[in-house]
């Protein structure tokens, strides 16, 4: 005798997760269409910074190094958002190669290069630096220091640097 009642009350339960289902399909359509309109504009945004870091980190490595060769590629060019960074460089009178291959105070040459080429595209007012001299030798030292007095000029920031290097000491102000 019930069951009429009872399919009614069915249809409209049915009817009302019909109309839940087809808000939570448009919602599910709307929040992907977002997700690709970020993406779109995370990948220009990307690849635009992409662009002027890996120039800068060019200038900053010749600088550095007094001459040579570097550059930044993406492990996965298809997708840039998903992928990583590989760094090649090649320090004068050596062959092109990966960051890895490199010496310890080339390394270090190379990842001070890529950290101010970053740094150039969005400078802070204040840069601390923890003994990022320590794997240097003189010579490098110096040109590490003539580039801190560069880049001073360049931006207004003021750099803070913690080292126990005299030739650094001596250098900066």
């Amino acid at each position: 005798m019930l069951a009429e009642q009872e399919s009614k009350e069915l249809e409209e339960k049915v009817s009302s997760i019909k109309n839940d289902q087809s808000d939570l399909f448009a919602a599910i359509a709307k929040l992907r269409e977002a997700i690709d309109s970020l993406n779109t504009e995370g990948r220009q945004r990307l690849l635009a910074a992409y662009g002027v870091v890996n120039e800068n980190f060019q200038k900053l490595f010749v600088q550095l190094f007094g001459g040579g060769k570097a550059y930044l590629k993406f492990t996965d060019e298809t997708d840039p958002l998903q992928a990583g960074l590989d760094i090649f460089a090649s320090p004068p009178g050596k062959k092109l190669q990966n960051l890895n291959l490199l010496s310890g105070g080339e390394q270090a040459l190379t990842a001070l290069s890529l950290i101010f080429a970053v740094f150039l595209t969005n400078p802070a007012p204040i840069c601390v630096l923890d003994e990022v001299d320590a794997p240097l030798d003189d010579a490098n030292v110096t040109r590490f220091c003539n580039l801190l007095s560069e880049l001073t000029k360049i931006t207004s920031t003021r750099f803070i640097i913690v080292t126990h290097h005299a030739l650094t000491m001596s250098k900066m102000n």
